[in-house]
């Protein structure tokens, strides 16, 4: 049976957040794809069709998170994708604010790996279309 697993996408300006959730999703069975900023992720995203979570790093030199969010829910090509916001500020309204600007999900650093996995069997094993 083709059960074809969608890429996730980590879009993160630290190689050692990128190097750990890579490897720790492909011990999952999971084809990832790295970009080092917030530009770089939304070439990747406009050049990959089969994109099943993009996991962003909310602080990102350059375009942030936020902006990078904010931008993927305005191109009607790329606003299907499922967005979780990864970030270190696990304070008060930083989820809300992360929800707010377009994010359908949210995991604090450090990462706690159960949860990584719940989330992004959510969007990438059904083949559910969202919003």
């Amino acid at each position: 049976m083709g059960m074809e697993k969608k890429k996730i996408i980590i879009v993160d300006d630290d190689g050692r957040n990128i190097f750990a959730l890579n490897a720790v999703l492909r011990s999952r069975g999971f084809t990832c794809i790295a970009a080092a900023s917030a530009k770089e992720g939304l070439d990747v995203l406009q050049k990959t069709k089969d994109i099943g979570v993009a996991l962003i790093d909310m602080m990102m030199p350059g375009m942030d998170g936020y902006q990078m969010i904010d931008t993927i829910r305005k191109q009607p090509e790329l606003r299907r994708i499922p967005v979780v916001a990864v970030t270190a500020q696990a304070m008060l309204g930083d989820r809300e604010k992360c929800l707010e600007v377009g994010a359908d999900n949210y995991i604090a650093k450090p990462i706690n790996i159960d949860i990584l996995f719940k989330i992004v069997d959510q969007y990438v094993n059904n083949d559910h279309s969202h919003k």
